[in-house]
């Protein structure tokens, strides 16, 4: 073998249960399970049946393992998955070839929610990882952007998140997923503390400082060790301009006809809407089965070129899982080819956990992420000052308020209710004008949430009975 390759899945949507539709509520999450969580499942577990084990890394944070276990959420995913076979009718009177594609697809989902997720989606993921084919990272409750976060808070995020892994999974992770691979000096040590021992990093952040990514390496005065993105072969698959999603035989994402489906392929990039070609399935196959000999090669070429810097070098890619089927129709059908070609090119596909034994040195990283700038802006830039002032309010009144002698259920919720206000959504989704309204209205429903939750506590008077409570095993004691 000439290397290495590890490929980290990061499955993450913001707390959605009873929060509205598309573009931005529950819609949002049933899309992303019948068009990701599925098939990529699907693709796991055929290659397991294969004999394939340490196939990739999944963090999957606890706010969307409780919302794909959560029966509200599953018996909306099925109504959701009906409405979509009862249009394929309709469109089959225009469309036929359409029509039937979409049905198969539709039937494929149904049958799997009411099948082998009907309990949800935790027991599918906690059978790969127990079987050796997956790796299962952790990480924070509500996936804030940790970097502004002080070590008490993000300690208590961390520590809430990790319970909730093992209560769903069965064990406690060794690696978590820093959202947003956001880093700050000191973190290293929450996470030592936390009994975390690896984690990932953007490949810039661990630049900066000198340290190529085809290794790993143990972060300041701790035995944590960090992962760095490889963005020369990410970018290969992920990226605006050169990216494999927007090539012309791949379904356009963004063209939808008047029954909400998306009948159109990409075409080209001076093409637009209803003037986009029909999508050929037959076409789109060649397509990946080109895309994924083209990634290999280029993984291949990446390892070689690395060998002669150390022996046996790393190369590690990181994507969104919601890429695979959401946004690119064809990534799961590519994953699994570049999961079964690797091997024959003389690569070794293993996992972070897997990787463990590559460290090469130890590096004191500056503070990084993998947002715009690779750095803060994002979460900590001008469009969001406001809402950086008011969660260190939030923090500093929850710290005041926080009795470690008493188990309250009053507690409790207010601790639920500044870690949603927490969460690092609101400001991404202000920042990149993204459903920015949306956005205000959650945050500051989850501050005024928690700010009657403490008035209550404050004064003794009894407090209204929550609204979200994701994690009833959450324990406000321990912050």
């Amino acid at each position: 073998m000439i290397g290495r390759f590890a490929l980290v899945l990061h499955s993450h949507l913001p707390w959605l249960r009873g929060h509205g539709h598309w573009p931005v509520g529950e819609e949002w999450l049933y899309q992303a399970i019948a068009a990701s969580y599925v098939p990529v499942l699907d693709v796991l577990q055929r290659l397991a049946d294969r004999g394939r084990r340490d196939l990739v890394t999944v963090g999957i944070t606890p706010v969307l393992a409780t919302q794909l276990d959560d029966p509200h959420c599953l018996h909306g995913a099925r109504s959701w998955v009906g409405d979509w076979l009862w249009r394929t009718r309709e469109l089959g009177q225009d469309d036929p070839t359409a029509a039937a594609r979409e049905a198969r697809h539709a039937h494929a989902t149904m049958e799997a929610l009411e099948g082998i997720h009907r309990a949800g989606f935790s027991p599918a993921w906690r059978r790969l990882a127990d079987a050796g084919v997956i790796e299962l990272l952790g990480g924070p409750a509500t996936h804030p952007f940790q970097p502004l976060l002080d070590d008490r808070t993000a300690a208590f995020s961390l520590g809430a998140g990790q319970d909730d892994h093992t209560v769903r999974f069965g064990h406690r992770p060794r690696g978590i997923w820093a959202p947003e691979c956001g880093y700050r000096p000191g973190l290293e040590r929450v996470y030592a503390e936390a009994g975390v021992d690896h984690f990932l990093m953007d490949g810039p952040t661990m630049l900066h400082v000198g340290r190529p990514t085809h290794s790993a390496w143990t972060v300041g005065d701790t035995d944590v060790v960090a992962f760095g993105r490889d963005l020369e072969v990410t970018y290969r698959v992920w990226s605006p301009r050169r990216g494999y999603p927007g090539h012309a035989e791949y379904r356009d994402f963004h063209v939808v006809d008047d029954l909400g489906f998306k009948t159109r392929r990409v075409t080209a990039g001076h093409v637009h809407g209803r003037g986009k070609d029909e999508y050929d399935e037959a076409a789109a196959a060649a397509a990946v089965r080109r895309d994924a000999q083209d990634f290999v090669e280029l993984v291949r070429r990446r390892l070689e070129d690395l060998s002669g810097g150390r022996p046996n070098p790393l190369v590690v890619a990181a994507y969104d899982t919601e890429l695979f089927g959401h946004w690119w129709f064809e990534g799961p059908a590519w994953l699994e080819q570049v999961l079964l070609l690797l091997p024959d090119a003389g690569v070794e596909v293993t996992t972070l956990g897997g990787a463990y034994g590559s460290v090469a040195g130890r590096i004191d990283p500056q503070p990084g992420s993998w947002g715009s700038g690779k750095d803060f802006r994002v979460w900590d830039g001008p469009l969001v000052s406001d809402l950086v002032d008011e969660n260190a309010d939030l923090v500093r009144r929850w710290h005041k308020l926080a009795d470690p002698t008493v188990r309250d259920p009053r507690q409790d919720d207010l601790a639920t209710q500044a870690l949603l206000a927490l969460s690092s959504d609101w400001a991404f989704m202000i920042s990149k004008d993204s459903a920015a309204e949306y956005a205000r209205q959650r945050h500051e429903g989850h501050h005024a949430a928690f700010q009657r939750i403490a008035a209550s506590i404050e004064t003794g008077r009894p407090s209204p009975p929550p609204v979200d409570r994701p994690f009833p095993h959450l324990d406000a004691r321990l912050l």
